[in-house]
């Protein structure tokens, strides 16, 4: 049985959220879930909720990693986010470098959809996932090709 992936960019406020097809070729923004990594509020509940709802095998995360190649704290957030999701839900977990994905969606909202400024807030971390998730299909595409 095929299953959907789900892509997650993770940061210290908000997790974005989308999920892939069922063929996993393309990738689409579902949600964004608000966090609080001070107060240990992770969304931990509402992602398991989607991922039943979608019936996700596994998660790829972002890896917001330094435009050398260099891992900052918020490629350990991000690491340590995994470790979460994988013990409190226990699919399989990848991560996936991130660089640039949230420029490219701010510069495809406002080329695309000519999307205010207060606007792009509420989705660019919807938009960052899927670019993250159809990151890691397009790569996963390539390799079975090859």
């Amino acid at each position: 049985m095929i299953q959907r992936l789900m892509g997650l960019d993770v940061g210290s406020k908000t997790v974005g959220v989308a999920v892939s097809d069922l063929l996993g070729w393309t990738a689409q923004g579902v949600e964004i879930i608000p966090i609080d990594e001070d107060n240990q509020q992770f969304g931990l509940e509402r992602i398991k909720t989607l991922a039943k709802k979608y019936q996700i095998g596994g998660f790829v995360i972002g890896l917001p990693k330094n435009m050398n190649n260099t891992e900052g704290p918020r490629v350990e957030a991000a690491k340590i986010y995994g470790e979460l999701l994988k013990k409190e839900i226990g699919l399989p977990i990848d991560f996936q470098d991130e660089r640039l994905t949230t420029v490219e969606a701010q510069r495809m909202l406002i080329e695309q959809a000519d999307t205010s400024r207060r606007k792009r807030k509420k989705v660019i971390d919807k938009v960052a996932a899927g670019l993250i998730l159809q990151s890691y299909l397009d790569r996963r595409g390539s390799l079975v090709k090859d």
